[in-house]
């Protein structure tokens, strides 16, 4: 998949703009504040429908306007596709090659993208919300089903809470609904679970092998800790182990008004020779797990549809050590389309500034672009 051009409209601090990209690698250079994290932004926007830097679309709107506009065009098994997204104050539209997508769900997975930005550190560091948040998105690009199988959770999921209130008020409900309702809760939890665990084990088959290629360690482990342990238990029989969880802690549920048993309690740990690298690891050592993480994606993806994702990275370099560097840049040299952010063109090899696209940001505008020097490609 390779993305050949953007245009963006009142995004952020861009009012207009327009932009092609290299096959490979494009370096997006310019000092701090000058839009080229909102560049990605977009991009990412443009693939998934929302930011991955705030949860409010107004946000996203340059001040004073109604709407924002992206529109990108691709190259998808060789053939060309239009992507565009609208967003407006309260809603967005979607587009695909000029027809009208009414559901995000149904517009996921036509682009799939990779993000790396320095916030990411949360997902070993941060709060067990945020890597589910993490398994939810990149679930929703490899499995286009996962995005309403979720959806469907979230709805089953607060109606259960709701009818857990109703009971902690002594209010009366219809307990032969709330029954139906606990059977639908248990086939989406397991839906959800079994997605998730085949996604970690996928997960394992490249991190292992990234992370020593990127940092010279070995022995990195992705563990899902879920919900509950099912260990091979048929589908029936994790049914059954659910819902006898759910017999054993409604008398605490009704008290709190709230359901404890689902995969809204799920968590990841990460393990590099069995020290948890959130508790124990370096900041050097998170980095490095979640560059391995996003580059087993890019696998996983390539795998499922044949076809690269586009990789984003945002500020990278700068707290990488050289050798680092160079391992990151053996990696996705000539592999993948790649688009950098940088304030400092020095921090990248010379050999791969000439094979790269050079593209300087000042105030929301293209300042300069270089095409690619070496063997005269463009």
């Amino acid at each position: 998949m390779i993305l050949k051009k953007i245009k963006i409209s009142n995004f952020r601090n861009y009012e207009k703009l327009s932009l092609e990209f290299h096959d490979g690698i494009n370096i997006i250079y310019g000092n701090n504040g000058q839009g080229k994290t909102n560049l990605l932004e977009s991009l990412y926007v443009l693939a998934l429908t929302k930011s991955h830097r705030s949860f409010i679309d107004q946000h996203l709107i340059q001040k004073g306007k109604e709407s924002a506009t992206i529109k990108g065009t691709l190259l998808k098994n060789d053939f060309p596709k239009e992507l565009e997204v609208v967003i407006k104050k309260t809603t967005k539209a979607f587009q695909i090659d000029q027809n009208k997508i009414k559901k995000s769900s149904d517009y996921i997975s036509n682009m799939n993208i990779i993000i790396f930005y320095p916030e990411d550190l949360e997902i070993i560091k941060g709060s067990p919300a945020i890597r589910r948040r993490y398994l939810n998105t990149e679930l929703s690009q490899i499995y286009s089903h996962y995005i309403n199988i979720l959806s469907d959770y979230n709805k089953l999921l607060k109606f259960r809470n709701d009818y857990l209130k109703k009971i902690s008020r002594n209010e009366p409900i219809d307990s032969v609904y709330f029954e139906i309702l606990n059977q639908y809760f248990i086939d989406k939890a397991i839906l959800i679970y079994k997605m998730r665990k085949k996604f970690v084990e996928k997960l394992n088959q490249y991190c292992t092998d990234i992370f020593y290629d990127l940092s010279g360690l070995s022995n990195f482990l992705i563990h899902y800790h879920s919900f509950m342990e099912f260990d091979d238990d048929s589908i029936d029989d994790m049914k059954l182990k659910m819902k006898e969880k759910l017999t054993e802690n409604f008398s605490t549920e009704k008290k709190l008004g709230t359901t404890l048993t689902g995969p809204h309690r799920d968590d990841l740990e990460f393990y590099l020779n069995d020290i948890n690298l959130k508790n124990y690891g370096s900041q050097g050592q998170q980095r490095m797990a979640v560059l391995a993480l996003k580059l087993s994606e890019v696998q996983m993806i390539l795998k499922k549809t044949e076809e690269t994702p586009i990789l984003l990275l945002d500020d990278v370099f700068s707290e990488l050590d050289q050798q680092k560097k160079n391992n990151l840049l053996k990696y996705i040299q000539g592999n993948i389309q790649t688009i950098i952010t940088t304030t400092d063109l020095d921090q990248v090899d010379p050999s791969i500034v000439d094979e790269s696209k050079l593209i300087k940001i000042s105030h929301g505008n293209v300042e300069s672009v270089e095409e690619v020097k070496k063997h005269g490609r463009k």
